[in-house]
């Protein structure tokens, strides 16, 4: 049967697709109909963790999408830039980049070891940023336009950071990029959003899930 769905015909790059809420949404997509980049690093299984980029596009075009699993490090501009190339070559172009691959540490500052700064960082809001500029061009190109960055609103009160000041600056990093790029991208048609889905009573647990999975 020929999907129907609204966003036929669509190409969806989402970084840190092959689990959790990156896989969710990528499988939402196929279920609509889209075309999907699955850009991930995890190509082989994970001893501890369910999910690669092979069995989430196998999840993709059972759900009624097309998928690109990519091996993809988003501190990698090469392999960021290899991945938008090949979407280019089988899909023809890129109209939604959804920005979901992060790092957590919820350390205090006490305890941080400066490894995981760097690591939440370079993967939180470089990572965010470098992908967006990467497939900046083909939006360009696209009617349907969009980044979705997976962050929380802006917020500045102290209970915010007291806990985990390192993680909270590295995510809110991603929220800024929502408000700079939807100002500097309105004049190519470009909407910039953020989305910070609630997450309930496991939440600490799915956090250390995902940091253990990069």
């Amino acid at each position: 049967m020929i999907n129907t769905g609204k966003l036929v015909g669509k190409t969806v790059f989402i970084t840190g697709a092959s689990r959790g809420i990156g896989e969710a949404i990528a499988i939402k997509c196929g279920k609509d109909g889209a075309n999907i980049v699955i850009a991930a690093k995890t190509s082989a299984p994970h001893p501890k963790l369910p999910g690669t980029i092979h069995t989430a596009a196998e999840k993709i075009e059972k759900a009624g999408g097309k998928a690109l699993p990519c091996v993809v490090d988003i501190r990698d501009e090469n392999q960021i830039k290899n991945a938008v190339e090949e979407a280019i070559k089988q899909f023809g172009g890129i109209d939604i980049v959804v920005n979901n691959a992060s790092a957590i540490d919820l350390s205090g500052t006490s305890e941080l070891q400066m490894k995981k700064y760097d690591l939440m960082h370079n993967i939180n809001c470089r990572g965010t940023f470098l992908v967006s500029k990467i497939c900046l061009p083909h939006l360009k190109k696209s009617q349907h336009a969009h980044i979705l960055n997976i962050s929380p609103p802006i917020r500045t009160k102290p209970m915010w950071f007291s806990s985990h000041v390192a993680y909270t600056i590295a995510k809110l990093g991603m929220s800024m990029c929502v408000l700079g790029m939807s100002e500097e991208f309105k004049k190519y048609g470009i909407s910039v959003n953020a989305l910070w889905p609630k997450i309930g009573s496991r939440f600490s647990h799915c956090l250390s899930d995902l940091y253990i999975s990069l």
